[in-house]
Formats: C-alpha cells, sequence, structure tokens
C-alpha cells in the first residue's frame, strides 16, 4: 500500500473513526485502525465491537492494498503536522511497519495482520428510510439529556426511536427517560419508516452520531433491523448494535388532565434558576417554584450557605390558576428548559404530581418532570 493525502482531509476522517475506538481494551486489534486503498480511495475503518465506523478519503493512490495501525498514535501524529502537510504512507506488505513521511517528518508504526481486524458486517436491514440532518439534530438534542446512566436498567440506556401516531397523524418518535425526568419528541414520519420495529440506540452510538452530525447538511440514510441501525452520512458509514431490551410503556408517566399551567420566558426563567442555585454545591438539593396569579417566586435553601429568591412577574409570567408550591432538582430545570425557546409551560397537577412541560404553541416536543419534596 502506497499514498500521498491532504494533511487536512486524512485528519478529519481520522478524528471520526478514532472517537469509536475505545482507549481501554483486552483485544489489541480494537485499538487499531483498518486502512484500505483501492482505486485512489483510502477507506478507514474502526470498531469497538458495537460500533463500527467506515469513511471514504480520496487519495493519490501508488499501490492498493490494506493494514492496521493503531489509532490514537496516527491520529496524534497527523494532527501535529504543518497545516498544509502531505502525508504520505507505504507499507510493504506482512508485518513490515507503516512507514509515514511529512516533509522532513518519518516514523514507522508497529502494525497487526488485517485479518485479525473483525469483519463489519450489518447484516440484513429490513427497514431503510431518510431523515434531514437537522432533524436527526432535533430527535437527539431535545432526548439524549434525559438517557438513563443506570446500568442496571440497561434498557434506559439508549433513545427509543419507533414510528407513532400523534393527533391522527404519523411520527417519528424518539424517547428517552432516566425515571426523573423524560424527554419525548417527533418528526414526521419519513417515507419507508412505516412499520419499522421500535429500536433502543445506546448512549454510545447517539453521541457518536450527534458529533459526525455537526459537519453534515442534507439527508441521512437510515436502514435498521431488530438487532442494528446504519447511518450513512456523506462519505461516513455507522453501524451500531441495538439494545436488546424492551423499552417500558413511558405513555403511563405522561400526565393528562393537569390543569393549572404556567407560562414563562424561557430566557428570565433559565437565568433565574441559575442564580438561584448558586446558593447550593449540593446536586440534588431542589429549586422550589411558589406560583400565584401572575407571579412566580424561584428559592433555594442551603444549610451551609443560606437562602435565595428571586421574583419573576408581569410580562414574563402569564398564570391565573390557584398558586402552587413545587420542587425541582435545577440541573433537571435546566436540561429541560435548553430545549425550549421563547416560551415555556408548565403543566402542574399538584405539588406531587409530575409535571408536563412544552414549549408554548409547540406539540412536537414535551417533557415530563418529576418533582421533589420542599
Amino acid at each position: 500500500m502506497k499514498l500521498k493525502a491532504d494533511r487536512a482531509t486524512l485528519l478529519k476522517a481520522l478524528a471520526h473513526v478514532q472517537n469509536v475506538v475505545e482507549k481501554r481494551n483486552t483485544i489489541p486489534i480494537l485499538a487499531n485502525v483498518l486502512l484500505s486503498v483501492k482505486d485512489g480511495r483510502l477507506t478507514i475503518a474502526a470498531t469497538d465491537l458495537e460500533i463500527a465506523l467506515i469513511e471514504d478519503v480520496p487519495v493519490d493512490s501508488a499501490q492498493d492494498g490494506a493494514v492496521t495501525a493503531p489509532a490514537a498514535t496516527l491520529y496524534e501524529i497527523v494532527r501535529r503536522q504543518p497545516e498544509h502537510a502531505t502525508i504520505e504512507l507505504d507499507h510493504q506488505g506482512g508485518d513490515a511497519p507503516l512507514a509515514l513521511r511529512a516533509g522532513r517528518y518519518a516514523t514507522k508504526l508497529v502494525v497487526l495482520p488485517t485479518d485479525e481486524f473483525p469483519k463489519l458486517d450489518a447484516g440484513k436491514l429490513s427497514h431503510k428510510f431518510a431523515v434531514p440532518a437537522q432533524a436527526l439534530r432535533g430527535l437527539i438534542d431535545r432526548t439524549r439529556f434525559a438517557i438513563s446512566t443506570e446500568e442496571t436498567r440497561y434498557y434506559l440506556n439508549g433513545i427509543y426511536l419507533h414510528a407513532a401516531i400523534s393527533d391522527g397523524t404519523d411520527v417519528l418518535r424518539a424517547v428517552a427517560t432516566d425515571g426523573h425526568r423524560l424527554a419525548r419528541v417527533e418528526e414526521a414520519l419519513p417515507e419507508g419508516a412505516a412499520g419499522m420495529p421500535g429500536v433502543i440506540i445506546p448512549r454510545k452510538t447517539v453521541n457518536e452520531i450527534r458529533k459526525l452530525l455537526e459537519d453534515v447538511s442534507g439527508d441521512i440514510a437510515i436502514a435498521l433491523s431488530e438487532t442494528r441501525i446504519q447511518f450513512t452520512l456523506d462519505t461516513m458509514r455507522m453501524t451500531s448494535k441495538l439494545i436488546d431490551g424492551t423499552y417500558p410503556d413511558y405513555s403511563k408517566v405522561i400526565p393528562v388532565g393537569n390543569d393549572k399551567i404556567l407560562r414563562v420566558d424561557t430566557h428570565e426563567f433559565s437565568n433565574a434558576v441559575a442564580r438561584v442555585s448558586a446558593i447550593t454545591a449540593e446536586r440534588h438539593k431542589p429549586i422550589k417554584l411558589s406560583v400565584a396569579r401572575d407571579l412566580l417566586v424561584l428559592s433555594a435553601t442551603s444549610p451551609d450557605q443560606g437562602t435565595a429568591s428571586e421574583e419573576l412577574d408581569g410580562d414574563q409570567v402569564d398564570y391565573t390558576s390557584t398558586p402552587l408550591e413545587i420542587g425541582f432538582q435545577a440541573r433537571y430545570l435546566n436540561d429541560v428548559t435548553e430545549q425550549i425557546k421563547g416560551h415555556v409551560e408548565f403543566c402542574f397537577a399538584d405539588g406531587g404530581a409530575p409535571t408536563l412541560v412544552r414549549a408554548a404553541g409547540d406539540a412536537s416536543a414535551v417533557f415530563v418532570l418529576m418533582p421533589m419534596r420542599v
């Protein structure tokens, strides 16, 4: 294998694939990327046996072939080269080292046999459809904060993606919950997604695909089965195993009939939460919301630091129901309001019942917060 590649192009691809590589593993080949050259294209592949990422890079190739190389080391070497450098890679086959040159810089990297690299076969993917990159970013951004990190309830360690019906309209729905808060977000159901199985996309896959979406516009091709999902973005293809489990019936925790509605400016509310919560460093201490007609008082108490409170009223607050006091963890309030622009609506039943949160005038996303005792 022998090729020349533009440093910037090669670095971008290596940055993508090396994120998949586990920093600590007991299988040496999984610390390597597979480099394959054919017909002027370099294909770079990495896997941790749960996720596989493949990216194609245009190169000036003099000899086709394949080799594996340590992912983190190769990335760091390329990253530290001058901005407009040309990277030359040369491998003479077998267990010969991979020679890398860039200007006056030269190094040789130890390789492992290519036949030890896992086969990256996605299997048969029965359902295929396309989602605009912006829509997929929205589904991820507005739900992933609620993914559980509790390993004992492994089936909550991802985003549940499925087809559903909302007010008589077919939608693609993403759901995440950790038992303390829930996020449910919808987009129009893409052509080809009808009848798709409900799948749980693992947290690591969610985070990695979100990173890739930063540099992508247009449509993202999605193919899936009951056990795997594949995303195709420009010259990249990511395949991931799905969480093997049954997602709980989340509809049971979404309250209905919460008729005490507080509407408040999202920006002002978020800033007030941040100021009031600064009184305590305890992550799980609640912020108390005291609501009366067109008045919201946020308060917090710390045995070590003291107390803090702030009032919102006038044009910032709209509330006409009976007075109410309820407490929420500050971080959970901020996680939800970060997903909402304009005005946020809190729909209460009472001070001890789950609260429905949504953006005023936007039915595509609903959030649920469990209250805390105050």
